[in-house]
């Protein structure tokens, strides 16, 4: 009854012992190499509904005290779900990557290149946001707090990213876990829903293969 998974745990540890077996000098009443591994099931990436995303996106000026921080997170998470980037490539963005139409360019995972687009809304949030935001960073997304708040050019840290993504998650009480690559998920999904080209997707989420898309 154990999953393709955990019976996968298990030979691997028995092929593990047989190896230790022979590197210690021990009869090993197998060969290791004679234990394979049962084919696994595929998982499918769980995507949240669509009014779910929605309320996480708009948590932060729900939830958060401080204003510029609301309209900081906000405008994050605005574009990680418009443009469905990668959570590196997100707080690595620099003011001057975005031009007035919200088209951005993006060097990615292998230092590929590609452009994503922001939507009008999204658009909307990051204007408002670097309106109040009162810095002169070159990097889009500053932090606010911390004793390395005041270094030039600082990057906001993925941990605090995933961990208000988290909280904000909890505070609406949904259920399902959500992280800054699920809404990349969400991204891809609800375009293909919409009838988008798994070509075009591909692209967008800057992947090598479609196969990965």
């Amino acid at each position: 009854k154990l999953s393709s998974y955990s019976l996968n745990r298990v030979l691997s540890s028995l092929r593990s012992y047989l190896k230790y077996l022979i590197e210690m000098d021990f009869d090993s009443p197998i060969s290791p190499n004679s234990v394979k591994l049962v084919k696994t099931e595929k998982k499918h990436a769980r995507v949240p509904e669509f009014e779910e995303i929605i309320k996480l996106i708009e948590a932060p000026q729900r939830f958060e005290d401080d204003q510029q921080v609301a309209l900081r997170n906000r405008a994050l998470l605005e574009t990680l779900f418009a443009t469905g980037m990668r959570i590196s490539e997100l707080l690595s963005l620099k003011v001057n990557q975005i031009d007035k139409t919200g088209r951005i360019y993006i060097m990615g995972k292998g230092k590929k290149q590609r452009f994503v687009y922001l939507t009008p809304r999204a658009l909307g949030h990051i204007a408002n946001y670097l309106q109040a935001r009162n810095s002169v960073s070159e990097m889009l997304f500053v932090p606010y707090r911390g004793s390395y708040n005041q270094e030039k050019n600082k990057k906001l840290s993925t941990n605090y990213l995933q961990w208000k993504i988290k909280r904000y998650r909890e505070l609406l009480d949904i259920n399902l876990p959500i992280s800054a690559h699920t809404l990349r998920h969400a991204f891809a999904t609800f375009l293909a829903e919409k009838g988008a080209n798994p070509a075009a997707i591909q692209i967008l989420l800057g992947h090598a293969s479609l196969d990965t898309t």
